[in-house]
């Protein structure tokens, strides 16, 4: 049983330890072209592959929630459409590299029998490839199941990241468990992770976004930690923890960034104006980082922060 040693701390404590402390950023906006006046919004971090610079980003009509996953990438100040590349019917992309191959992660929204326009379930989806004109599509996670998260290990095994919810997880936990091959990725191994324990109170819920490999071998973890005010509304924040692999231990959550970080812009409903989307970390060898963020559901940034996962590596 894994357990944290420090009292598990609810949003608003996280944040006073946030705001207490000062810290010096760097907040870019990402802009987009060639997908109409759709939002793009929910983006990777940065990755190269086949010599490019590429990220993936959800692309969707401001009133709807069907969007798809477009891979970018850079041109004359602006992120593209990849040509020629396949687009998935998805939400919110992840992506991992494991033994080599390229996996790429989504969440496929499932309609009512009787109306198409209603959203009733979701599953995350996933696919693999040497390279990404030849991904094809290899596991599903289980209904509802959103921020499963792959990692591959010091010793090459692969570490998953679950997001159980109900009776094992209430609003959303944060679960791991570690198998093989990618051949072991499926519903069990999904469903049967350990909760990793203390990282949330039952009224608030978390999730992971990425996974990094430390140098130390343990697995530094961004997500996200939200909850609601007394109004109802939504309240989302990036959060970073570490992970041993070998005891299942977790350093206690820390809140890494805020919608505040932004610029007042728009957003989906009224009710998502607080949120914000761990997509991904870059680390720099400065002690800085690039964090790239969704911002309120319709906007996408990139922020420069000291580098969260340093003091994992002590």
């Amino acid at each position: 049983m894994t357990r944290n040693p420090v009292k598990t701390a609810t949003c608003n404590e996280l944040l006073d330890t946030f705001y207490a402390n000062l810290r010096t950023v760097r907040v870019e906006k990402l802009a987009f072209s060639g997908v109409g006046k759709r939002d793009v919004y929910n983006i990777t971090a940065p990755f190269t592959h086949g010599g490019e610079t590429v990220i993936l980003g959800r692309v969707e009509e401001r009133d709807s929630e069907f969007s798809q996953v477009f891979f970018f990438i850079l041109r004359e100040g602006a992120w593209i459409p990849r040509a020629h590349t396949h687009t998935y019917n998805l939400q919110d992309p992840c992506v991992a590299l494991i033994q080599g191959e390229l996996i790429v992660g989504g969440v496929e929204v499932i309609t009512a029998a009787d109306d198409p326009y209603r959203i009733v379930s979701w599953v995350t989806q996933f696919y693999r490839g040497y390279r990404i004109d030849s991904m094809r599509h290899f596991s599903s996670g289980p209904g509802t199941m959103k921020d499963i998260r792959l990692i591959e290990l010091q010793d090459g095994r692969i570490g998953i990241f679950t997001r159980p919810q109900g009776a094992r997880g209430g609003r959303g936990q944060i679960g791991f468990t570690i198998i093989d091959s990618l051949e072991e990725l499926n519903e069990q191994t999904f469903i049967e992770a350990e909760v990793l324990q203390d990282q949330f109170v039952p009224e608030e819920w978390g999730g992971a976004n990425e996974a990094q490999l430390l140098k130390n071998g343990h697995i530094g973890v961004l997500g996200h930690i939200a909850c609601f005010d007394r109004l109802g509304q939504k309240h989302y924040y990036s959060m970073v923890f570490s992970l041993n692999p070998g005891t299942y231990e977790t350093t206690p959550v820390k809140i890494i960034a805020a919608r505040s970080d932004f610029p007042i812009g728009p957003g989906k409903r009224p009710d998502l104006q607080d949120v914000i989307f761990s997509g991904g970390l870059v680390r720099g060898d400065n002690g800085r980082a690039v964090l790239s963020v969704g911002v309120s559901d319709a906007e996408a940034y990139q922020i420069e922060i000291p580098d969260p996962f340093i003091e994992y590596e002590q």
